[in-house]
C-alpha cells in the first residue's frame, strides 16, 4: 500500500525538503501588495535550477491524456483553494491571502521528491481571515503530532477534522493528502476527515507523507474554475492550504521540509 524508504532515501529526502522549504521562504520574503505571481513562479523556478532540482508541477499530468501543468508552483488567492496556475497575469492585492504549493524532485536526475505549502498574507488581513490561516496551520500541526509508528491514518485525520470543524470551518473532502518520494503522489492517500477507505492504514516507520489540509471559511464543496486547473470553494468563501513533507520515524516523526 505504502512505499517504505530507507533511511538513505529518508535523508536524500530530508535533503531536498531542506533547500525547498529555503526556496519557498525566499519566495515569501517577495510578496507584498503589486507583485505579480507569474514573476514569483519565475523566482522559484530559477532557485530550483540553481540547487539542482526540478520542479515536482510543471508539465506533471495527473494522466497521460491531461494537459500538461503550466507553472513551477501552485499559487491559489482567496477563494481558490489550490492547484492556481502560477504564469497568470495576476497582481496581489493589499488584503489578499495566497497559497503558495511548491515540490520538488532533488536531485534532478534521479532524485527523490518533497511537497510542502504555506499560505500567506499580503499586507495586512482582515482578524477573521488571519484566523482561518492561523487554525488551517494550527490543524496541520495537530495532524503531524499524530503520526507514530502503530497510529493510523484516521487518527491524523481525526485531529485535523476536529479542530477544523470545532473552530467553525470546514475541510475539504474532494482532496487529500498523500505519500510522497519516489513519485509527485503515491500511497496512501491522507484524507483530512476520517476516512473508512484509507483510516485504518497502520503507519509504520519508513513512510513519507505529505500532510495537507485544505480548509475553507464555508462549505467544503470546491469546484474547478474555467481554466480546468484552479480549485474554486463553491460557494466562493476564503480558503487555506499548508503542507509538509514528514517521515514516519522508529519513535514519531520528523518534518522534512522545515
Amino acid at each position: 500500500m505504502s512505499v517504505i524508504k530507507s533511511k538513505k532515501e529518508i535523508k536524500l529526502i530530508g535533503e531536498g525538503g531542506k533547500i525547498l522549504s529555503s526556496i519557498l521562504s525566499t519566495v515569501i520574503k517577495n510578496v507584498k501588495p503589486g507583485a505579480n505571481i507569474k514573476d514569483l513562479d519565475v523566482l522559484a523556478e530559477e532557485l530550483i535550477a540553481e540547487h539542482g532540482g526540478k520542479p515536482s508541477f510543471k508539465n506533471y499530468k495527473g494522466h497521460k491524456d491531461d494537459p500538461p501543468f503550466p507553472s513551477t508552483m501552485c499559487i491559489s488567492i482567496n477563494n481558490e483553494v489550490v492547484h492556481g496556475d502560477g504564469t497568470r497575469n495576476i497582481v496581489l492585492a493589499k488584503g489578499d491571502i495566497v497559497d503558495f504549493d511548491l515540490g520538488m524532485r532533488y536531485p534532478a536526475k534521479g532524485g527523490l521528491y518533497t511537497d510542502m505549502s504555506r499560505t500567506v498574507a499580503v499586507g495586512k488581513i482582515r482578524e477573521d481571515v488571519e484566523k482561518l490561516v492561523q487554525v488551517t496551520k494550527k490543524s496541520l500541526d495537530l495532524g503531524i503530532r499524530q503520526i507514530k509508528p502503530g497510529n493510523k491514518i484516521k487518527d491524523i485525520s481525526r485531529a485535523i477534522q476536529e479542530y477544523v470543524e470545532g473552530q467553525g470551518f470546514s475541510v475539504v473532502r474532494r482532496l487529500v493528502g498523500h505519500g510522497v518520494g519516489h513519485e509527485v503522489h503515491e500511497e496512501p492517500m491522507i484524507p483530512n476527515f476520517v476516512d473508512k477507505k484509507w483510516g485504518n492504514i497502520v503507519l509504520k516507520e519508513g513512510m513519507v507523507l505529505a500532510i495537507e489540509p485544505m480548509v475553507n471559511v464555508g462549505s467544503s464543496d470546491i469546484k474547478t474554475a474555467k481554466d480546468g486547473w484552479t480549485v474554486i470553494t463553491s460557494d466562493d468563501n476564503l480558503s487555506a492550504h499548508f503542507e509538509h513533507t514528514v517521515a514516519v520515524t522508529r519513535d514519531g516523526y520528523k518534518i522534512l521540509t522545515k
